[in-house]
């Protein structure tokens, strides 16, 4: 082992080299107790760069966060605070050792950057294994991270690496093709811009022309300083990946999509009801699916990093970890299966415990779409009749009648339409939307963006194709193996996945579903939003517009709904009934 230095009441290695199978030398930081004895290992890998702070890279979300919540100040000197990891200065006096990597092509790793591929998942496998036998090591590993330090725990879980003991899955999508790329088969451009403004500044070999970390006022993608000519013969375009792998059987999307049968860890997945475009969906449906008898869910609100960071999200993890990885009798195994922070207006929320997903008590209820008044209803009125939209336009939105009284929908939501086109194609654009007495929309703060929708689902047309063995009746799993194109003016029967929510809806408000042909736009104004990113507008970074996927000749047109006795379309909400 190399020499340590002693730093903030531990000892840390810096830069310390991990070696590869084809002679790479990943490079991590390592966070011990002083103590000479052997602690559990809480590990992260990816390519933010494990020297810069959270506090240098999104200084005004930092600011605000610690503003709102100063605990996340306390028991720290935050010299260490990463954006999407734990601080060691939290866990290393609990007796643990954090890990920090740097994935291959990024920070000051060296070699090939190219994200979520199945060189960086062995890279990260071979990791846990070196981890496991070290002399600061007890043989058991854990896996903590939001976003990217999450996506990649399912992803080295189904290679069941033997001393990974428990992971805690912080916001982290399992299938990249549905949850950040294709959303229902629409291309969406956030990942290649993420890449390009979160990856690319953060490349190995940037070195003087990149970050300088506080803590040592070194190079983060250092040591070396290299060419553009040679930066980019060292990374892959990943645009150019996601754009030319349109369907979920390329082998570009095999080898980044795990099989959840394969997860046996013990597992807490952790989702954010604001979290529509990324994360949230793979959280649910890890939960759901991974083989691990051993699984936890919980759901939360606010920010995409907010309650990892405070006392109630750091109790919770060292709760699961402490009983996985220190066998603390703490009672972590009587813990409720499914624990979810209800919404209401105003980001309030309510704790409450499940123990199962979705939730024991709902009442599926389907609101049928009435084109005479646009109106929600529980009853279906059969009329023979069409509605049409442009498709570039606002679309069109049917309401509920006033709530009656405070109800509580949360779970998934589904919707069923006929629709024709004027062309071989269509996109569809479903947002769940929440309205006052004065029918002003009500919006909530996102993972990312301050002012979102309720919820938001999407499919393309010729991506209607659904698995019936993997479909639920609110949950529609679309296949996304071929493109089936449209007849212009034939009708189709499409079945919408929107993904889970939660609200309570107070007396006299109403539910809308607006279908149009684009992303939303939230009309009362622009929010926030991260460095190298659009300027919201309801839809956070999640963009669906990259011409050459949508041409204005083929989606830019006319789609019609259809309604009749064998065409009746619902919205399906996931109504919870009172234990009263």
């Amino acid at each position: 082992m190399s020499e340590f230095e002693i730093k903030d009441g531990m000892k840390v290695f810096f830069d310390y080299p991990i070696e590869m199978d084809d002679g790479i030398h990943l490079r991590a930081d390592i966070f011990c107790p002083l103590t000479e004895e052997k602690f559990p290992v809480i590990m992260t890998y990816g390519p933010y760069g494990k020297w810069l702070s959270f506090q240098d890279a999104y200084k005004p979300q930092w600011d605000a966060m610690v503003k709102r919540f100063p605990e996340i100040l306390c028991g720290s000197s935050n010299k260490y605070q990463n954006w999407e990891v734990v601080d060691p200065e939290k866990w290393v006096k609990d007796g643990y050792v954090c890990v920090r990597i740097d994935s291959r092509g990024a920070g000051r790793s060296p070699g090939y950057l190219d994200p979520f591929s199945k060189r960086e998942t062995k890279d990260f496998y071979d990791c846990i294994e070196w981890a496991s036998n070290q002399s600061w090591s007890n043989g058991k590993i854990g896996l903590n991270g939001i976003s990217y330090y999450a996506i990649n725990q399912w992803q080295v879980a189904a290679l069941q690496p033997p001393n990974l003991k428990a992971m805690c899955v912080w916001e982290g999508a399992y299938d990249l093709y549905r949850e950040m790329a294709y959303h229902g088969g629409i291309f969406c451009t956030y990942a290649g811009n993420w890449y390009k403004g979160r990856c690319l500044p953060r490349q190995h070999g940037l070195g003087i022309n990149g970050y300088k970390a506080r803590i040592n006022e070194d190079y983060v993608s250092g040591p070396l300083t290299l060419t553009n000519e040679e930066l980019e013969s060292n990374r892959t375009n990943m645009y150019e990946d996601l754009i030319s792998n349109k369907l979920v059987t390329d082998d570009y999307w095999q080898e980044r999509i795990p099989d959840f049968t394969k997860i046996i860890t013990p597992v807490l997945s952790s989702a954010n009801w604001g979290g529509q475009a990324l994360h949230s969906r793979g959280n649910f449906e890890g939960f759901n699916n991974v083989a691990s008898k051993e699984k936890w869910l919980e759901v939360h609100g606010l920010e995409h990093w907010t309650e990892f960071y405070t006392d109630y999200g750091i109790n919770l993890q060292k709760k699961f970890f402490g009983y996985y990885l220190k066998e603390e009798q703490n009672g972590w195994n009587n813990h409720s299966k499914v624990t979810i922070q209800v919404r209401y207006i105003n980001d309030k929320f309510a704790l409450r415990n499940e123990n199962e997903w979705p939730l024991k008590n709902t009442s599926w209820t389907k609101f049928y779409l009435s084109p005479k008044d646009l109106k929600l209803e529980k009853e279906s009125k059969e009329i023979n009749s069409k509605l049409s939209y442009n498709n570039l336009g606002d679309g069109v939105t049917f309401m509920t009648e006033p709530f009656l009284e405070d109800t509580e929908i949360t779970g998934p939501v589904a919707s069923k339409l006929f629709l024709s086109s004027e062309t071989e194609d269509a996109d569809l654009f479903l947002i769940l939307r929440l309205f006052n007495e004065q029918e002003q929309e009500i919006t909530f703060q996102g993972a990312l963006d301050p002012k979102t929708p309720l919820g938001q689902g999407w499919l393309r047309a010729s991506h209607r194709k659904i698995d019936d063995n993997l479909s639920k009746h609110y949950r529609p799993f679309h296949t996304h193996e071929k493109v089936e194109s449209l007849t212009p003016y034939k009708v189709y029967e499409v079945d919408v996945e929107i993904w889970p929510t939660s609200i309570v809806v107070p007396k006299k408000y109403k539910i809308g579903l607006t279908i149009k042909g684009e992303d939303y736009v939230n009309q009362s104004g622009g929010g926030s939003t991260l460095p190298n990113m659009n300027k919201f507008s309801g839809c956070g970074p999640f963009l669906h517009d990259d011409p050459n996927d949508r041409p204005n000749d083929i989606f830019g047109k006319k789609t019609t709904l259809h309604f009749s006795i064998n065409e009746k379309p619902y919205l399906l909400l996931p109504i919870i009934k009172s234990e009263n």
